[in-house]
């Protein structure tokens, strides 16, 4: 019985003691390669320590590079080619007969940029010569008016001042022939002799009255002398007026070809032959070859900068251009000031925001002729402030 109980202990534990016997084996493996990569990442230690101080080392002479070539240096990404756009407009209306440029052609000042239909315009200028013509003919005439004026109103008055005192003479005489007949007896005269100088006395009266009236309206010499000098002066008017007609005439004539203001490049050309233009209508643009950059600084930045300090300016478009600089001004005021609705700080909650002025920097050296630098290009200026 005893027996019996030993050989089913054993079998019981006989597949554990297997099992022992089979992992004693692997363990006995796994210690040498346990050591042997010990061993490796004790070998590495020493190297990554050493790579990861050059790499500590280069970061720090990178930093310390970085430092040193920004230091007296201010830089913004906020910039821009700049100049000048001269819009062209023309000045009469009427139909283009003559479109004498084409899109980015180089013109000098003064050079012909289209031609309007001059028929209408040429028309008025004839017109308004012979208008001013006829005033000047018109004056002629009011002119010696004046000067008969001048010489016959004084000389009718004089004559009506002899006429009055003719009148008066003979009124004397009559009024001493009527007083003689009546003092006379009736015997010594007759009824007829007394009604003829009754009657003679009477038209003596009367034409002494018509003496006195004519003088009176021939007495306001100066201002009947006036008013024909007035009506020079009324027609030198109409002449003025006259020739200020012809004067715009010849001037629309002259505005029927459109010229170049000043020299500089074609752009933005929107106009055909034939083509009906108006007034004040924008029909091209001119470029001038003048170019500077405006640069958008920060506010913080400004203290550094002062006018004359030189300028290296990298073009995104030609990135082996290097174009060299000076500041020129500094805009007084902010771009958001400029604008068509500039913010209301006074009113509702407010955010600081960081506002930028622009710069204007002047190309001194580093344009090549052959480059075109068309204006609104990015750049990038680089302000030496130290």
């Amino acid at each position: 019985m005893t027996d019996v109980r030993q050989a089913s202990y054993e079998e019981a534990h006989q597949p554990q003691a297997r099992e022992v016997g089979r992992a004693e084996p692997k363990e006995a493996g796994e210690a040498p390669k346990q050591k042997q990569e010990a061993e490796t990442r004790r070998r590495r230690r020493p190297w990554v320590f050493t790579i990861g101080a050059i790499v500590l080392a280069l970061l720090g002479a990178a930093g310390v590079y970085y430092w040193l070539s920004t230091r007296g240096v201010v830089s913004t990404d906020d910039a821009f080619t700049d100049g000048r756009a001269i819009t062209i407009a023309p000045q009469v209306a009427g139909n283009v007969v003559s479109l004498d440029v084409t899109d980015n052609e180089f013109v000098h000042k003064g050079q012909a940029l289209i031609h309007i239909d001059p028929r209408q315009y040429a028309n008025d200028q004839l017109t308004a010569q012979g208008v001013l013509g006829t005033a000047k003919a018109q004056l002629g005439g009011f002119s010696y008016g004046a000067e008969i004026a001048r010489k016959n109103f004084p000389a009718r008055l004089k004559q009506a001042q002899a006429q009055l005192a003719s009148a008066q003479a003979t009124e004397i005489r009559a009024q001493a022939d009527y007083q003689r007949q009546r003092s006379l007896p009736k015997q010594a005269t007759t009824q007829q002799d007394v009604d003829a100088a009754t009657a003679n006395y009477q038209q003596a009266q009367a034409a002494v009255k018509q003496a006195e009236a004519q003088v009176l309206e021939a007495e306001p010499v100066p201002q009947q002398i006036g008013q024909a000098d007035e009506q020079v002066s009324q027609q030198k008017g109409q002449i003025d007026q006259a020739q200020g007609r012809l004067d715009q005439a010849d001037l629309n004539l002259q505005w029927t070809t459109v010229l170049a203001p000043q020299d500089g490049w074609v752009t933005r050309r929107n106009v055909e032959m034939g083509d009906y233009v108006t007034a004040g209508q924008q029909i091209m643009s001119i470029v001038a070859p003048e170019v500077w950059v405006t640069a958008n600084f920060k506010e913080t930045e400004l203290y550094k900068i002062k006018p004359g300090q030189p300028v290296k300016i990298h073009v995104d478009a030609y990135p082996n251009l290097q174009l060299k600089g000076h500041v020129d001004s500094i805009q007084k005021g902010s771009g958001s000031k400029f604008t068509a609705f500039p913010p209301e700080n006074a009113t509702g909650n407010f955010v600081k925001i960081v506002q930028r002025v622009p710069v204007k920097i002047v190309i001194d050296s580093g344009l090549d002729p052959n480059t075109p630098l068309p204006l609104g290009l990015s750049v990038e200026p680089t302000v030496t402030v130290k």
